[in-house]
């Protein structure tokens, strides 16, 4: 648990006051006899220490194999499974060296390691407005406890400093997951007390995003995994309560598409407007704009911005493209959609369906006879610009015949390819893509690649406080402000296929041949946390939350070995698997070294 120093932290907001441009602080005066301990003591000092704890937040969010794959909606991208025959993410399971926990653990700790020296120094600070000190001293509480949170979800028992680390130790001692959550809720509890409705600069945390987290908190500990927790019944009630005040003072917006970059399914006719990441809904976001309190990923040699966007799969570089630009941009084979994830929606009247995947690519520039077979050479096709190259059909309505591509015996001069088509891998032409794009986060007009994306990625919204009190509600919470559980769960989903709108699913998501449907409205007679975790899937798939709400509810290794393809292939999950391997680095680096989870 490799936690930082105070004097290493003043450096980085010392760098961090060059970066941004402090004027006149530079001007005004010469820092030279300014030691780091008389700064921090100042009020403008002490701002800079918490605004530091901030940028970790974007390589945070970058700690994707924790939430993602591996689970019921997404799996390995299928060309790595095919070619090392592992199961679901198999790293980010067992890999006890693998960054996967590295990366994490690491980046975890150094916020808390920047939270706790926020803290130890807050008693000593003065500010003119006593306000202001106990909204910053509110949002450092918060940061800890956000930290807090995914570490003792992900590892269980983990060490817990509260203190300013000020000289090297090597001791280490994991603390009761118990008391872990206990700390959690008292942090967050002081913060929401202290924190304003609104921010004085947007992307600080707000009493909001504390109620929020105290929802989740009281839920997760309400499950009490493996009676570990410290958990009862009374924390399905705190965590209804909490939701509901997160409901009440965020609005859900109208379309669920206007939550995520603007963009035309065809480049040809691509949106070029301002970008707006701020809305009624979001209640905390990680900030990717130049307008923040910090603008950059630290420990890293990427371009600051967020890659979202590229780390889903998908294929772009097809015949009629301009190679790698961004008409399309960079779509990474990770993070595989599931094929049960498709069928869970209504391709025609959920809006989250079109949003999510892309169905069609687009020629960008002229083809003249190209050789479209693998086998026959005279089988050859042109393009116009803005011509169909690929279509990919939704789940329930397969092309059969002459809707078919041209090399399949039908009449269309573009790559068709159906749902089994797409999970088999199938390459039925030399032009076919064997899987759509997973663009949820796509931003048009971006530079190529990871990076520069510069829409804010939303960590907490409101439309999943209302799952999370539906789920208290079955849970035996009572009292919510808007009714039943079921109540709850279709305010998400009106949103999504309109008010009464009957959607269908397929009714066996991991049974490809099936085309039996059911409805996944929710009724009293009908809610259930199985059908809770399935409107999640659909509504804030990508969000990192997966594994975590898997883990919570109980549901992981069941409906991992159910829905996701490779699991059930493989085998490779089991209860071992609720709690990761504590890194090897840092049972090397303790002394005497930690403990290691069973089973690894």
């Amino acid at each position: 648990m490799k936690i930082y120093s105070y004097k290493k932290i003043v450096g980085i907001f010392f760098l961090y006051i060059l970066a941004t441009g402090c004027q006149d602080f530079l001007t005004e005066e010469s820092i030279s006899n300014i030691t780091t301990d008389s700064y921090v003591g100042t009020e403008a000092g002490y701002e800079d220490l918490v605004k530091s704890c901030y940028p970790l937040l974007r390589d945070f969010i970058l700690q994707y194999p924790l939430a993602l794959p591996g689970t019921d909606i997404f799996q390995n991208a299928i060309w790595s499974v095919k070619a090392v025959g592992q199961g679901p993410a198999l790293d980010t399971y067992v890999n006890i060296t693998s960054e996967a926990f590295i990366g994490p653990w690491d980046i975890f700790y150094r916020e808390i390691g920047r939270t706790n020296a926020a803290l130890s120094r807050a008693e000593n600070v003065t500010f003119a407005n006593p306000a202001t000190k106990a909204a910053r001293v509110g949002e450092v509480k918060f940061l800890r406890a956000l930290s807090y949170f995914y570490l003792v979800q992900t590892w269980g028992d983990v060490p817990m400093p509260l203190e300013e680390t000020v000289s090297a130790n090597k001791a280490v001692v994991r603390e009761s997951s118990a008391n872990v959550y206990a700390q959690i809720i008292k942090d967050l509890t002081e913060a929401e007390a202290d924190l304003p409705v609104v921010a004085s600069n947007y992307g600080r945390v707000t009493k909001g995003a504390a109620q929020f987290l105290l929802a989740k908190v009281y839920l997760t500990r309400g499950w009490n995994f493996q009676n570990s927790l410290g958990g009862s019944p009374a924390d399905f009630n705190k965590a209804l309560e909490y939701a509901d005040k997160v409901i009440a003072a965020y609005p859900l917006v109208p379309q669920y598409n206007t939550l995520f970059p603007k963009r035309s399914e065809n480049p040809l006719t691509q949106y070029t407007g301002a970008q707006e990441a701020k809305n009624s809904e979001v209640v905390f976001a990680i900030q990717y704009n130049n307008d923040v309190l910090t603008n950059a990923m630290e420990g890293s040699n990427r371009e600051p911005g967020n890659y979202y966007h590229s780390i889903f799969p998908g294929n772009s570089d097809l015949i009629g493209g301009k190679g790698r630009t961004s008409d399309y941009n960079r779509h990474l084979g990770q993070n595989e959609p599931s094929p049960a994830l498709y069928r869970m929606f209504d391709p025609e009247v959920d809006s989250r369906y079109s949003h999510n995947f892309l169905r069609v690519i687009y020629a960008l520039q002229a083809v003249n006879n190209y050789a479209y077979s693998f086998t026959d050479p005279s089988l050859t096709v042109s393009y116009a610009v803005g011509d169909t190259v690929a279509y990919w059909t939704p789940w329930n309505k397969p092309a059969t015949g002459p809707n078919k591509g041209i090399d399949e015996g039908g009449t269309k001069k573009y790559a068709v390819m159906n749902h089994d088509q797409i999970i088999s891998g199938e390459m039925i032409s030399r032009l076919t893509a064997f899987r759509p794009s997973m663009w949820k986060f796509w931003e048009p007009n971006i530079q190529y690649g990871d990076g520069h994306g510069t829409f804010d990625f939303a960590l907490f919204r409101s439309a999943e406080a209302y799952l999370l009190a539906a789920e208290a509600i079955v849970k035996g919470a009572t009292g919510g402000a808007l009714g039943g559980a079921d109540v709850y769960y279709n305010k998400v989903l009106d949103r999504a296929v309109g008010v009464g709108v009957d959607p269908l699913r397929a009714k066996n998501p991991e049974d490809l041949t099936s085309m039996e449907t059911e409805s996944y409205r929710a009724t009293p007679a009908n809610i259930s946390i199985d059908l809770i975790l399935d409107e999640s899937a659909r509504e804030l798939m990508g969000e990192f939350n997966r594994w975590f709400d898997l883990k919570r509810t109980g549901k992981l290794v069941e409906r991992a070995n159910k829905y996701n393809f490779w699991t059930k292939t493989t085998g490779n999950l089991s209860e071992v698997h609720l709690l990761r391997p504590i890194p090897q680095h840092e049972i090397d680096r303790s002394q005497p070294p930690i403990s290691q989870n069973p089973g690894y």
